[in-house]
């Protein structure tokens, strides 16, 4: 309850009455655009960005704007328009409030993973491709390459695709 006397037992509503942008500020990463900004970022999706990521944030950022400018879009209206998800536009507004604009444009790099096959199982690898194929078979297919190597417990599991990556950057 938040302390207004509503529905049963309540003569009248005593809710002060709602402005329009009231129904927004419950909102807890408020997007207010100064008339620079908006302008920036009119200008990056009029350019069609060859980028996905700042131009779809750019877009959300201009619809959800909650400064004298801005539409005030509900977040379901601009997902919508933006042919998103509603979290989407949910983390796009949390990035611009906690990380600033231009880190939010930018994606976060990846960690690099570590390759499955190393320099003991690309050896191991190349020796079974390199072997004759199993009965009944003509040549190895990258399947049963990527098969054998489990068999052989070389690795643990492997895609067919790491096979085909490895065998084409040895020599």
């Amino acid at each position: 309850m938040d302390g207004w006397p509503t529905g049963e037992g309540a003569d009248h509503d005593l809710r002060p009455p709602l402005s329009p942008r009231a129904p927004m500020s419950h909102k807890r990463f408020l997007v207010e655009l100064n008339p620079e900004e908006r302008t920036y970022l009119k200008q990056l999706v009029a350019a069609g960005s060859p980028k996905t990521l700042p131009r779809r944030r750019a877009q959300i950022w201009l619809l959800c704007d909650q400064g004298p400018e801005g539409p005030v879009w509900t977040d379901e209206r601009t997902a919508e328009a933006v042919a998103v998800a509603v979290m989407t536009v949910y983390r796009a507004r949390q990035a611009l409030v906690l990380e600033g604009m231009e880190a939010a444009l930018q994606r976060k790099p990846r960690p690099p993973r570590p390759s499955k096959l190393d320099g003991v199982a690309q050896p191991e690898l190349v020796r079974v491709a390199c072997s004759t194929p199993p009965p009944g078979r003509a040549r190895w297919t990258l399947k049963l390459l990527a098969a054998e190597l489990v068999a052989l417990e070389v690795v643990d599991s492997i895609a067919p695709e790491t096979v085909r990556r490895t065998l084409k950057k040895t020599p």
